[in-house]
């Protein structure tokens, strides 16, 4: 199953081009506001060398890579978590994300309504920030009075600490303080994960620009207003120049584009792997029965539990594990010349998956 990133921000700051250029769907991208109305979803496959040059030595009859879901969904305004604007729907329609992409506006277009009437990223980001913030809120504070009742009869509840939790993040949040944001224990994290807070969610920001903003080399230059956000949390992308390219037929005509434009690769690929490193993912392979498949999984994953994400019969019967790098298995070109060679890892249950792992997974039935 994949993953899910949300695609959030004001209206009219180009979520929707950038979903299409994602997807290479025909999701509706107008200049005004609330041109989305129902989310727009779409499954988008992880760009993975090492994938395609495992394909090439070991030739499977099928290639099967891990992938992500984006949703795009209708822009938040100020209001949002009191149902101003589509509000309401758009919280629900992000609650079982696992991270989100914030699209911010940084290009001048007059033909293009800017729903606050000027240009300005930071006050953009400040007020999405802050209706998820409230969002959040809201929903702590409505549950706070029977968590209390619940501790307050029974002193050893097993949910005092989620009542405590939640007594810290509502005072943080009133603070302006989104949730990620906020020193918790994992065993904090866990006793709230239920809540599905947005302000929760890892985020990483688009600056969503125009060729203008094109500098030298691979990358578009980061508009000042977001460079205090860091390197890491702002990527670059012009939008309407992604999907253009995801118009354009083939591979060649694409690089021919970017050469083009001085660009060594697509702003979109860049932004995938990102989602994918936001959510904390490692990749780790399978061949069987002429079938060549990524796997996605968090970091420190278990050998045991990454066989179970194949197949749950697999971890209950888990006896061991081959294991090689697909580095090794590119270089050899197959697997018997590995365990020839003394190239394969004998693994137990406890095995931490590392990146880059090709598993063979034996197991009794």
């Amino acid at each position: 199953m994949a993953l899910t990133v949300g695609l959030v921000g004001l209206p009219n700051v180009g979520k929707s081009t950038l979903f299409n250029a994602l997807t290479h769907g025909r999701a509706e991208a107008s200049a005004y506001p609330f041109c989305t109305i129902d989310p727009n979803v779409g499954i988008v496959p992880v760009p993975d060398e090492r994938l395609a040059q495992l394909q090439t030595v070991l030739t499977p009859d099928s290639c099967t890579p891990t992938a992500i879901q984006f949703t795009d969904v209708a822009g938040l305004v100020r209001g949002a978590s009191r149902g101003e604007g589509r509000g309401n729907q758009f919280l629900a329609d992000i609650r079982d994300a696992d991270a989100l992409i914030h699209v911010v506006r940084c290009f001048e277009n007059p033909s293009v309504v800017h729903i606050d009437g000027s240009l300005d990223p930071r006050r953009d980001i400040r007020i999405v920030e802050d209706e998820l913030i409230l969002a959040d809120l809201e929903i702590i504070d409505n549950v706070l009075p029977r968590l209390d009742t619940l501790v307050r009869i029974d002193p050893r509840s097993t949910r005092r600490i989620e009542f405590e939790t939640l007594q810290a993040l509502s005072a943080q949040l009133s603070d302006g303080c989104p949730v990620r944001d906020c020193d918790l224990s994992p065993e904090q994290l866990t006793s709230v994960n239920a809540y599905g807070l947005i302000s929760a969610m890892p985020v990483v920001y688009v600056a969503n620009v125009d060729e203008s903003r094109h500098g030298n080399g691979e990358l578009f230059q980061c508009p000042e207003e977001l460079e205090s956000l860091g390197r890491d949390n702002v990527l670059v992308i012009a939008a309407g120049i992604e999907a253009e390219i995801a118009t354009l037929a083939t591979a060649a005509e694409q690089g021919e584009f970017l050469q083009a434009m001085g660009l060594q690769e697509r702003g979109i690929d860049r932004l995938i792997r990102t989602a994918y490193s936001l959510l904390g993912l490692i990749t780790f392979y399978t061949f069987a029965h002429r079938k060549l498949q990524a796997w996605q999984l968090p970091h420190s994953t278990t050998a045991a539990q990454a066989a179970g994400r194949i197949h749950t019969d697999m971890e209950k019967g888990f006896i061991r594990a081959e294991v090689a790098t697909a580095r090794d298995l590119v270089d050899t070109g197959s697997w018997a010349r590995l365990k020839s060679r003394g190239q394969l890892r004998i693994e137990g249950r406890t095995y931490p998956v590392e990146d880059g792992d090709v598993m063979q997974v034996l197991f009794k039935v």
